[in-house]
């Protein structure tokens, strides 16, 4: 198939996305049987239908997306910020919600009836556009006062449009910010200042929001909810994750079997938010440290591609979207075990939903591109230093 000769970059990424992709189906099919059987919403084969339809679209979108060569990402990323804003700016006033939220976090892709969650394609915009200004001033001294405005309020306004409606997402996203600053080269002196500012401006972002409307006392509780049950030892109102904890205590060293989870019957979120909980009930330990191992493979065959890096830009884009992928793995699985209070974020590729799929795709997508790239640039160099027969045999062995 000529598609497969067009497959390019890290034959590791491309191996951990298929199995993660693979693996996915049997929990997938399992968990939806609680939305299916037990809430009475659709049925287990058309949401297995639906996973397999989305999935296949993120393999599109991740093929499309790694035959871009990365330096067209970065001016993108500049053009599309301000588009990002006002569409998040939209999703706050005229968004809507799904699964229970408490605040509006998708919009309607208009005639195909589809839900687009704006905040997981805003993180991904905004760590392009972090990994382009620390690249274009590398060898120039940073000034505070010219980063606070060029860099500092876009990321600011992006991640205040996420808070109201997903605390957990805007959180990762600066957190992550500051990692790649700090890895930038952005003086430690001015990082202490970011983290200042912040922190006044979640407060009174907090005060205001509390002392002004209802809806966002109302998230403002549930995050005080959460925090105050993951500390309680006999929490009254922590229900999920008492489930999760009975679903992995079950599991054992082998689990029940594939499709035997019985949690998966009591956990409104065991598709999404608990899937994992799910998998080491019914696969056990064993099943867990597999999708584990999976994660840190991909972990290491990125830092591979950012090490390999030919350029700056490069090198900071594979951990300006690559990294947060087992950031987000490793929340999902620290909740799902008790480890961290509920945040609300899924498991890569393993979890239910379209768009975080898809925006997985798109970062798995440019690190690949940036690895195919530099693939290029080598066989190339070995063309013009080397005998081609040679390059030939070594590309089939």
């Amino acid at each position: 198939m000529s598609i497969l000769k067009n497959i390019k970059g890290d034959r590791g990424i491309w191996g951990v996305f298929l199995l993660l992709a693979i693996i996915s189906f049997l929990p997938m099919y399992s968990a939806s049987s609680n939305l299916a059987n037990v809430i009475g919403i659709g049925s287990t084969s058309g949401y297995l239908f639906k996973h397999a339809l989305i999935l296949l679209l993120g393999f599109v979108v991740l093929y499309l997306m790694h035959r871009i060569p990365y330096r067209y990402f970065s001016g993108s990323s500049a053009l599309l910020l301000p588009f990002v804003f006002l569409l998040l700016v939209y999703t706050l006033s005229r968004g809507t919600t799904i699964g229970g939220a408490t605040a509006s976090r998708w919009i309607q892709i208009p005639f195909v009836g589809v839900s687009f969650q704006t905040s997981t394609f805003a993180s991904v915009i905004l760590m392009i556009y972090v990994a382009r200004y620390f690249s274009k001033r590398k060898d120039t001294l940073i000034d505070f006062k010219e980063s606070f405005w060029s860099l500092w309020t876009p990321v600011g306004l992006i991640v205040l449009t996420i808070l109201p409606a997903n605390f957990s997402t805007a959180a990762l996203l600066f957190l992550s910010v500051i990692v790649l600053s700090m890895l930038g080269g952005y003086p430690l002196k001015y990082i202490g200042n970011i983290l200042g500012i912040a922190l006044v401006a979640l407060t009174l972002f907090i005060f205001v929001g509390r002392s002004f409307s209802s809806g966002l006392r109302a998230k403002t509780d549930t995050w005080k909810n959460r925090i105050v049950n993951f500390q309680d030892t006999n929490p009254v109102d922590d229900y999920q994750v008492e489930k999760a904890k009975i679903a992995i205590a079950t599991g054992g060293m082998f689990g029940l079997g594939a499709g035997k989870s019985v949690q998966k019957n009591f956990l409104p979120q065991s598709s999404s938010d608990f899937i994992f909980a799910i998998i080491v009930e019914e696969y056990g330990l064993v099943g867990g440290m597999v999708i584990i191992l999976l994660y840190m493979w991909l972990l290491f065959r990125m830092y591979v591609v950012a090490k390999k890096a030919t350029t700056v830009f490069a090198t900071l884009l594979v951990i300006g979207v690559g990294f947060p992928i087992i950031f987000q793995a490793i929340i999902n699985m620290a909740v799902a075990s008790n480890l961290i209070p509920v945040t609300g974020q899924t498991l890569p590729l393993l979890s239910s939903g379209g768009t975080s799929i898809w925006m997985t795709c798109i970062a798995i997508g440019v690190v690949l591109s940036v690895s195919a790239t530099k693939l290029d640039i080598d066989i190339q160099e070995k063309i013009d230093d080397e005998n081609p027969l040679d390059v030939l045999y070594e590309a089939v062995d």
